[in-house]
């Protein structure tokens, strides 16, 4: 019988603590996997972004039914490319935010979103 876990993380991921992690990213020491599609669904409902992107979207349509065309179109443009620009860039945006909040990496680092390894 093998005594290899499938639940174990994999032999290269490291278990560094967040001040570590915030000091030896930017030295190198660190090489970071993130899985994009749990990033885009963590930075989406992190961000609310949902809760902000839907009501641009419904003013907007409101304000051109209602007569202002332009301002309305303004909005619904805001909102769907604050939505795409969010899922695009999620990645880097949840680097960002797990270096700036302990939390929020150990989210990450919990929910199987980012894997810390060692640089080779």
């Amino acid at each position: 019988m093998s005594d290899i876990n499938p639940e174990d993380p994999a032999p290269d991921t490291v278990e560094v603590s967040h001040a570590e992690f915030r000091s030896g990213l930017p030295a190198g020491r660190f090489h970071l996997i993130v899985n994009p599609e749990r990033a885009r669904k963590y930075v989406r409902h992190r961000l609310f972004i949902i809760a902000i992107a839907l009501p641009l979207v419904g003013i907007g349509a409101a304000l051109s039914l209602s007569g202002h065309p332009w301002m309305g179109l303004t909005l619904v443009v805001a909102g769907v490319l604050l939505h795409r620009l969010v899922t695009v860039q999620a990645p880097r945006i949840l680097l960002h935010l797990a270096t700036q909040d302990a939390r929020i990496y150990r989210e990450a680092i919990e929910y199987e979103i980012l894997e810390v390894r060692l640089a080779r």
